[in-house]
């Protein structure tokens, strides 16, 4: 009986794992790998707030806005 890995999903959990830890080295955040996917965690939801405002800004290609009114 073998046993089947799916490699995707692991790959992804630590691929997650590498930038939730760069995020928190980066950012002063104190890094606890149980934080991983845990909404009620301060760090992850920053973690997650600061990935939408990242994809904000690569989807405004960098763009200012002027939001002076003349």
């Amino acid at each position: 009986m073998a046993i089947e890995f799916n490699r995707n999903a692991y790959n992804k959990v630590f691929n997650d794992l590498d930038k939730f830890r760069d995020y928190c080295r980066f950012e002063g955040k104190v890094f606890d790998e149980k934080s991983l996917y845990k909404k009620e965690e301060p760090t992850w939801e920053a973690y997650q707030k600061w990935q939408g405002w990242m994809r904000a800004k690569a989807r405004n290609a960098g763009k200012k806005f002027n939001n002076r009114r003349n």
